[in-house]
């Protein structure tokens, strides 16, 4: 993330008020509308296929090493996911 100089966008006054409360630090201010996680790229939908493809391996009887393994992720990983799609995969429901 790249950062603006405060002089080049905020008027004087403000920057005095913020200086107030920290003097000489980096700050975020977040946006207004927050967007939801992944809205601006693929990995929403890359995240959620991926799952797909983890839960129908494990219901075709791979197991969880085997599965963590293939994926390069850890068992626990694994067993979190499995647990997430079980009841998406029951009612049809997207998760990610």
């Amino acid at each position: 993330m790249s950062y603006i100089k405060a002089e080049s966008v905020l008027p004087r006054e403000l920057i005095e008020t913020i200086q107030q409360y920290v003097n000489g630090k980096l700050i975020y201010i977040p946006c207004r509308e927050k967007q939801e996680w992944g809205s601006l790229t693929s990995a929403k939908a890359f995240f959620r296929e991926r799952n797909e493809r983890i839960y129908e391996a494990y219901e075709d009887g791979m197991s969880l090493p085997e599965i963590a393994r293939s994926f390069a992720l850890s068992e626990k990983s694994i067993q979190r996911i499995v647990r997430d799609q079980r009841p998406a995969f029951r009612e049809g429901i997207e998760t990610v």
